[in-house]
Protein backbone atom coordinates (compact mmCIF):
# COMPACT_ATOMS: atom_id res chain seq x y z
CA UNK A 1 0.00 0.00 0.00
CA UNK A 2 1.24 3.28 -0.73
CA UNK A 3 2.53 5.31 2.25
CA UNK A 4 1.17 9.03 2.15
CA UNK A 5 1.14 9.59 6.32
CA UNK A 6 2.56 12.78 6.96
CA UNK A 7 2.20 13.18 10.67
CA UNK A 8 5.54 12.79 11.57
CA UNK A 9 6.13 16.27 13.62
CA UNK A 10 2.79 15.68 15.31
CA UNK A 11 3.22 12.70 16.05
CA UNK A 12 6.78 12.97 17.71
CA UNK A 13 5.25 15.45 19.98
CA UNK A 14 3.03 12.40 20.99
CA UNK A 15 5.74 10.46 21.47
CA UNK A 16 7.50 13.12 24.01
CA UNK A 17 4.43 12.66 25.95
CA UNK A 18 3.75 9.25 26.54
CA UNK A 19 6.92 7.57 27.08
CA UNK A 20 8.09 9.49 29.93
CA UNK A 21 11.71 8.52 30.81
CA UNK A 22 11.00 4.86 30.40
CA UNK A 23 13.76 2.86 28.26
CA UNK A 24 12.32 2.87 24.85
CA UNK A 25 14.56 0.37 23.36
CA UNK A 26 14.94 -2.89 21.48
CA UNK A 27 12.02 -4.50 18.96
CA UNK A 28 8.16 -4.48 19.19
CA UNK A 29 6.90 -7.94 16.71
CA UNK A 30 3.79 -8.15 14.62
CA UNK A 31 1.80 -10.24 12.48
CA UNK A 32 -1.48 -11.06 11.49
CA UNK A 33 -4.13 -9.25 9.71
CA UNK A 34 -3.46 -8.12 6.13
CA UNK A 35 -6.79 -5.51 6.57
CA UNK A 36 -5.14 -3.75 9.29
CA UNK A 37 -1.97 -3.76 8.49
CA UNK A 38 -2.03 -0.91 6.70
CA UNK A 39 -2.70 1.02 10.03
CA UNK A 40 -0.14 -0.69 11.98
CA UNK A 41 2.52 -0.31 9.25
CA UNK A 42 1.58 3.58 9.03
CA UNK A 43 1.85 3.78 13.01
CA UNK A 44 4.95 1.76 12.80
CA UNK A 45 6.74 4.14 11.00
CA UNK A 46 5.46 6.79 12.38
CA UNK A 47 6.59 5.48 16.27
CA UNK A 48 10.33 4.77 14.37
CA UNK A 49 10.75 8.42 13.22
CA UNK A 50 9.97 10.11 16.28
CA UNK A 51 11.70 7.58 18.32
CA UNK A 52 15.02 7.97 15.65
CA UNK A 53 14.92 4.31 15.16
CA UNK A 54 15.50 3.79 19.14
CA UNK A 55 12.63 1.10 18.96
CA UNK A 56 12.67 -1.84 15.64
CA UNK A 57 8.71 -2.51 14.87
CA UNK A 58 8.65 -5.20 12.49
CA UNK A 59 4.62 -5.52 10.91
CA UNK A 60 4.17 -9.05 8.84
CA UNK A 61 0.83 -10.26 7.15
CA UNK A 62 0.56 -14.34 7.97
CA UNK A 63 -3.30 -13.31 8.13
CA UNK A 64 -5.37 -13.22 11.40
CA UNK A 65 -5.42 -16.52 12.14
CA UNK A 66 -1.93 -17.16 11.07
CA UNK A 67 -0.68 -14.26 13.51
CA UNK A 68 -2.36 -15.77 16.08
CA UNK A 69 -0.52 -19.24 15.52
CA UNK A 70 2.57 -17.06 16.45
CA UNK A 71 1.15 -14.96 19.19
CA UNK A 72 -0.26 -17.57 20.97
CA UNK A 73 3.46 -19.29 20.56
CA UNK A 74 5.35 -16.92 22.39
CA UNK A 75 6.92 -15.34 18.56
CA UNK A 76 5.16 -12.02 18.72
CA UNK A 77 4.20 -8.98 20.79
CA UNK A 78 0.94 -8.22 19.14
CA UNK A 79 -1.45 -9.71 16.73
CA UNK A 80 -3.23 -7.48 13.91
CA UNK A 81 -6.62 -9.21 13.71
CA UNK A 82 -9.85 -8.49 11.18
CA UNK A 83 -11.99 -10.11 13.45
CA UNK A 84 -12.33 -11.08 17.49
CA UNK A 85 -10.00 -13.82 18.64
CA UNK A 86 -11.70 -17.40 18.43
CA UNK A 87 -12.21 -19.63 21.35
CA UNK A 88 -9.85 -22.21 20.13
CA UNK A 89 -6.88 -19.26 20.10
CA UNK A 90 -7.97 -18.28 22.83
CA UNK A 91 -7.47 -21.93 24.70
CA UNK A 92 -4.12 -22.09 22.81
CA UNK A 93 -2.82 -18.86 24.03
CA UNK A 94 -3.93 -20.07 27.63
CA UNK A 95 -2.25 -23.21 27.16
CA UNK A 96 1.56 -21.37 26.60
CA UNK A 97 0.35 -19.14 29.23
CA UNK A 98 0.04 -16.07 27.06
CA UNK A 99 -2.71 -13.66 27.71
CA UNK A 100 -4.82 -12.00 24.86
CA UNK A 101 -5.56 -7.99 25.80
CA UNK A 102 -8.25 -7.15 23.07
CA UNK A 103 -7.80 -3.54 21.73
CA UNK A 104 -10.46 -2.15 19.12
CA UNK A 105 -8.54 0.34 16.71
CA UNK A 106 -10.89 0.74 13.39
CA UNK A 107 -14.32 0.06 11.79
CA UNK A 108 -14.00 -1.56 7.95
CA UNK A 109 -16.44 -1.67 5.51
CA UNK A 110 -15.33 -4.99 3.96
CA UNK A 111 -15.88 -4.19 0.05
CA UNK A 112 -17.07 -6.19 -2.77
CA UNK A 113 -15.59 -5.07 -5.92
CA UNK A 114 -15.26 -6.51 -9.86
CA UNK A 115 -13.72 -4.96 -12.34
CA UNK A 116 -13.90 -1.41 -13.90
CA UNK A 117 -14.87 -2.70 -17.81
CA UNK A 118 -17.93 -4.77 -15.53
CA UNK A 119 -20.57 -2.59 -16.67
CA UNK A 120 -23.73 -4.93 -15.62
CA UNK A 121 -23.43 -4.93 -12.06
CA UNK A 122 -24.44 -2.39 -9.77
CA UNK A 123 -25.59 -3.83 -6.92
CA UNK A 124 -25.89 -7.63 -5.56
CA UNK A 125 -28.04 -9.47 -2.67
CA UNK A 126 -26.60 -10.83 -0.40
CA UNK A 127 -28.50 -14.21 -1.44
CA UNK A 128 -26.70 -13.43 -4.28
CA UNK A 129 -23.68 -13.28 -3.02
CA UNK A 130 -24.82 -16.45 -1.00
CA UNK A 131 -25.03 -18.24 -4.15
CA UNK A 132 -21.52 -17.15 -5.61
CA UNK A 133 -19.51 -18.12 -2.09
CA UNK A 134 -21.52 -21.29 -0.97
CA UNK A 135 -19.61 -24.41 -1.07
CA UNK A 136 -20.13 -26.25 -4.31
CA UNK A 137 -21.31 -23.93 -5.87
CA UNK A 138 -22.34 -23.81 -10.03
CA UNK A 139 -21.77 -20.26 -10.05
CA UNK A 140 -19.30 -19.93 -13.24
CA UNK A 141 -20.77 -17.63 -15.37
CA UNK A 142 -22.32 -13.71 -14.53
CA UNK A 143 -25.99 -15.20 -16.02
CA UNK A 144 -25.73 -17.54 -13.67
CA UNK A 145 -26.19 -14.84 -11.45
CA UNK A 146 -28.76 -12.97 -13.43
CA UNK A 147 -30.35 -13.93 -16.59
CA UNK A 148 -29.95 -10.49 -17.82
CA UNK A 149 -26.11 -10.52 -17.03
CA UNK A 150 -23.77 -11.54 -19.80
CA UNK A 151 -22.43 -14.95 -20.74
CA UNK A 152 -18.90 -14.01 -19.01
CA UNK A 153 -16.86 -16.23 -17.33
CA UNK A 154 -17.04 -15.51 -13.20
CA UNK A 155 -13.31 -15.92 -11.74
CA UNK A 156 -13.45 -15.31 -7.79
CA UNK A 157 -10.57 -13.51 -5.49
CA UNK A 158 -10.57 -13.79 -2.05
CA UNK A 159 -8.74 -14.14 1.16
CA UNK A 160 -7.02 -17.33 1.88
CA UNK A 161 -8.28 -19.64 4.73
CA UNK A 162 -5.80 -17.90 7.51
CA UNK A 163 -7.34 -14.90 7.44
CA UNK A 164 -9.96 -13.12 9.35
CA UNK A 165 -11.90 -11.25 7.03
CA UNK A 166 -12.58 -14.87 5.13
CA UNK A 167 -13.99 -15.91 8.80
CA UNK A 168 -16.47 -13.19 8.90
CA UNK A 169 -17.01 -12.84 4.80
CA UNK A 170 -18.41 -16.55 5.39
CA UNK A 171 -20.17 -16.28 8.27
CA UNK A 172 -21.78 -13.02 7.17
CA UNK A 173 -22.60 -13.61 3.66
CA UNK A 174 -22.71 -17.50 3.62
CA UNK A 175 -24.19 -18.28 7.04
CA UNK A 176 -21.20 -20.43 8.68
CA UNK A 177 -17.99 -19.20 9.25
CA UNK A 178 -15.42 -20.98 6.99
CA UNK A 179 -17.87 -22.14 4.66
CA UNK A 180 -16.75 -21.21 1.48
CA UNK A 181 -16.46 -22.43 -2.02
CA UNK A 182 -12.46 -23.64 -3.11
CA UNK A 183 -12.31 -22.89 -6.75
CA UNK A 184 -11.07 -19.18 -6.54
CA UNK A 185 -7.70 -17.35 -6.41
CA UNK A 186 -7.18 -16.89 -2.73
CA UNK A 187 -4.25 -15.12 -0.71
CA UNK A 188 -3.45 -13.85 2.79
CA UNK A 189 -2.27 -10.82 1.19
CA UNK A 190 -4.81 -8.22 -0.32
CA UNK A 191 -2.41 -6.58 -2.62
CA UNK A 192 -2.44 -10.16 -4.76
CA UNK A 193 -6.00 -9.95 -4.98
CA UNK A 194 -5.94 -6.38 -5.31
CA UNK A 195 -4.23 -6.81 -8.89
CA UNK A 196 -6.19 -9.70 -9.74
CA UNK A 197 -9.41 -8.23 -10.02
CA UNK A 198 -7.98 -5.09 -11.45
CA UNK A 199 -6.55 -7.06 -14.50
CA UNK A 200 -9.59 -9.17 -14.62
CA UNK A 201 -12.87 -8.53 -16.42
CA UNK A 202 -14.79 -10.92 -14.98
CA UNK A 203 -13.68 -10.87 -11.56
CA UNK A 204 -15.09 -10.18 -8.35
CA UNK A 205 -13.33 -10.27 -5.42
CA UNK A 206 -13.88 -9.02 -1.69
CA UNK A 207 -10.95 -7.00 1.11
CA UNK A 208 -10.92 -4.66 3.40
CA UNK A 209 -12.06 -1.04 2.48
CA UNK A 210 -8.59 0.66 2.65
CA UNK A 211 -7.37 -1.27 -0.08
CA UNK A 212 -10.65 -0.38 -2.20
CA UNK A 213 -10.31 3.66 -1.16
CA UNK A 214 -6.49 3.23 -2.33
CA UNK A 215 -7.10 1.51 -5.60
CA UNK A 216 -10.41 2.95 -5.99
CA UNK A 217 -9.45 3.93 -9.92
CA UNK A 218 -8.67 0.56 -10.89
CA UNK A 219 -11.71 -1.33 -9.69
CA UNK A 220 -15.60 -0.32 -9.21
CA UNK A 221 -17.13 -1.04 -5.73
CA UNK A 222 -20.72 -3.46 -5.83
CA UNK A 223 -23.46 -1.89 -3.01
CA UNK A 224 -24.87 -4.88 -1.54
CA UNK A 225 -28.61 -4.88 -0.45
CA UNK A 226 -29.26 -6.89 2.41
CA UNK A 227 -32.90 -6.41 2.64
CA UNK A 228 -32.88 -2.68 3.00
CA UNK A 229 -32.09 -1.46 -0.70
CA UNK A 230 -28.25 -1.21 -2.39
CA UNK A 231 -25.61 0.25 0.26
CA UNK A 232 -22.10 1.01 -0.66
CA UNK A 233 -19.00 1.08 1.88
CA UNK A 234 -18.48 4.76 2.91
CA UNK A 235 -16.86 6.29 6.34
CA UNK A 236 -20.91 7.37 6.70
CA UNK A 237 -22.61 4.04 6.21
CA UNK A 238 -20.09 2.37 7.97
CA UNK A 239 -20.04 4.17 11.36
CA UNK A 240 -24.12 4.21 10.74
CA UNK A 241 -23.98 0.25 10.49
CA UNK A 242 -26.01 1.13 7.63
CA UNK A 243 -23.78 -1.16 5.34
CA UNK A 244 -24.85 -4.37 6.83
CA UNK A 245 -23.64 -6.91 6.92
CA UNK A 246 -19.60 -6.27 6.13
CA UNK A 247 -19.48 -3.29 8.71
CA UNK A 248 -17.08 -4.30 11.41
CA UNK A 249 -14.65 -3.52 14.08
CA UNK A 250 -11.06 -4.21 13.79
CA UNK A 251 -8.68 -5.28 16.64
CA UNK A 252 -4.77 -5.63 17.74
CA UNK A 253 -4.46 -8.16 20.54
CA UNK A 254 -1.24 -7.27 23.06
CA UNK A 255 0.56 -10.14 24.91
CA UNK A 256 0.37 -9.13 28.49
CA UNK A 257 3.70 -10.47 29.13
CA UNK A 258 4.96 -8.12 26.43
CA UNK A 259 3.85 -5.26 28.32
CA UNK A 260 6.74 -5.99 30.90
CA UNK A 261 9.29 -4.19 28.32
CA UNK A 262 8.67 -0.55 28.13
CA UNK A 263 8.67 0.12 24.33
CA UNK A 264 5.92 -2.45 23.87
CA UNK A 265 4.31 -0.12 26.25
CA UNK A 266 4.95 2.63 24.68
CA UNK A 267 4.21 1.70 21.33
CA UNK A 268 0.98 0.71 21.59
CA UNK A 269 0.08 3.92 23.65
CA UNK A 270 1.59 5.77 20.57
CA UNK A 271 -0.73 3.79 18.53
CA UNK A 272 -3.76 4.68 20.73
CA UNK A 273 -2.72 8.48 21.17
CA UNK A 274 -2.24 8.13 16.42
CA UNK A 275 -4.74 5.93 15.76
CA UNK A 276 -7.97 8.15 14.83
CA UNK A 277 -5.63 9.89 12.61
CA UNK A 278 -3.76 7.36 10.66
CA UNK A 279 -7.07 4.97 10.52
CA UNK A 280 -8.80 7.79 8.42
CA UNK A 281 -5.21 8.13 6.22
CA UNK A 282 -4.79 4.79 5.02
CA UNK A 283 -8.79 4.21 4.51
CA UNK A 284 -10.39 3.72 7.81
CA UNK A 285 -13.21 4.52 10.20
CA UNK A 286 -11.87 5.88 13.45
CA UNK A 287 -13.19 4.90 16.59
CA UNK A 288 -14.61 7.55 19.43
CA UNK A 289 -11.62 9.52 21.36
CA UNK A 290 -12.85 7.67 24.42
CA UNK A 291 -12.32 4.24 23.05
CA UNK A 292 -8.75 4.81 22.19
CA UNK A 293 -8.60 6.16 25.79
CA UNK A 294 -10.03 3.38 27.09
CA UNK A 295 -7.67 1.25 25.52
CA UNK A 296 -4.97 3.48 26.77
CA UNK A 297 -5.73 3.09 30.39
CA UNK A 298 -6.52 -0.45 30.18
CA UNK A 299 -3.19 -1.29 28.44
CA UNK A 300 -1.78 1.25 32.13
CA UNK A 301 -3.46 -1.69 34.19
CA UNK A 302 -2.11 -4.18 32.61
CA UNK A 303 1.79 -3.04 32.77
CA UNK A 304 1.02 -1.90 35.86
CA UNK A 305 0.43 -5.32 37.17
CA UNK A 306 3.36 -6.49 35.36
CA UNK A 307 5.35 -4.60 36.84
Amino acid sequence: MKASWTMALALGATLSACGGDADRSGAVGIDGSSTVYPITEAVAEEYMIANDGAVRVTVGISGTGGGFKRFCAGETDINDASRAIKGSELEACGAAGVEAIELPVAFDGLSVVVNPQNDWVDCLTVGELRRIWEPESAVSSWTHVRDDFPDVELRLYGPGTDSGTFDYFTEAIVGEEDASRADYTASEDDNVLVQGVAGDRGALGYFGYAYYEENADRMKIVPVDSGAGCVAPSPETVNSGAYAPLSRPVFIYVSSGALERPAVVDFVRFYMDNAAALVREVGYIPLQPAQYQDNIDRVDAASAATS
